[in-house]
């Protein structure tokens, strides 16, 4: 006959899942490409001041924890959603 319905909504749970991982997969783009630009920027001020950027290393700081973040969704490691669906990792 048909499915319980214990089992549809789990379908529907884990199809929802896939589509956030589809847009935390293209955030987790973003927020390479990000990283690698405060990198260069760091890596510039560096060679020109002879001293790091505290604003770049926070920042720096912060995405890699999202990427983290992230990275355990995707991998089912957690089920608590990244920024924009969570908070903003705090340092």
């Amino acid at each position: 006959m048909g499915n319980p319905p214990e089992k549809i909504i789990n379908e529907q749970t884990i199809w929802k899942r896939g589509l956030y991982m589809l847009l935390f997969a293209f955030i987790q783009g973003v927020a390479k490409f990000v990283t690698f630009i405060v990198a260069v920027f760091q890596f510039l001020t560096v060679l020109v001041t002879g001293s790091t950027n505290a604003k770049l290393l926070q920042l720096g700081r912060s995405l890699s924890t999202y990427s983290y973040q992230i990275y355990l969704f995707l991998t089912f490691n957690t089920e608590e959603l990244p920024y924009p669906m969570g908070d903003w990792p705090s340092d």
